[in-house]
Parts: C-alpha cells; sequence; structure tokens
C-alpha cells in the first residue's frame, strides 16, 4: 500500500489501454478509483501472477465515497504504477 500511495502522490501512474475502455463501460471514474487506492484494503487473496508480463498483478478494494465497492487492479513496472482494471464488486 505504501508504493501505491507513493505511485499517487507523485503522479507517476497510469491507465493501460484494459483499464480505460472499463472504466468508460463501467462508469467509474479516475477520482473513484484513486480514492479506493487511498483509502481501500490490499484483497491479498486475489493477487495474481502473471508470467507473460513477468509481475504480480494486486487488487485493492474499498468504497467510494458515494459508497460504490470497487476493486482496482494494479501493477507496476520501471515507470511507475499500472491501473490494469477496476470493477465494481458484486454487479
Amino acid at each position: 500500500m505504501e508504493r501505491i500511495s507513493k505511485a499517487l502522490d507523485s503522479g507517476k501512474y497510469r491507465d493501460v489501454v484494459h483499464a480505460q475502455v472499463r472504466q468508460q463501460e463501467r462508469q467509474i471514474t479516475r477520482p473513484e478509483y484513486t480514492y479506493v487506492l487511498r483509502n481501500g484494503f490490499h484483497e491479498a487473496r486475489k493477487d495474481e501472477y502473471r508470467p507473460e508480463y513477468n509481475a504480480w498483478n494486486y487488487a485493492i478494494r474499498g468504497r467510494t465515497v458515494d459508497r460504490r465497492d470497487l476493486r482496482v487492479v494494479v501493477s507496476f513496472d520501471e515507470d511507475g504504477m499500472l491501473i490494469i482494471t477496476t470493477i465494481e464488486v458484486g454487479k
């Protein structure tokens, strides 16, 4: 969670194309998912190693200000944090 906070504070994060598409489809905004990343919890059982990228995806879950239950999946590369996808849990 510390690494996520540092990426958010420094602005070193970006949405991958998949995340952009899903955010639009699911009507999830950047302020909503950044709020969850700052205030949510690490949902470790949903973490996943992706051998094709030689990287871990980490799941962060929490509620937005308007009480939407979101899961945000992030990964890291040499440039910072990647937003992999955003999901509204229970939909």
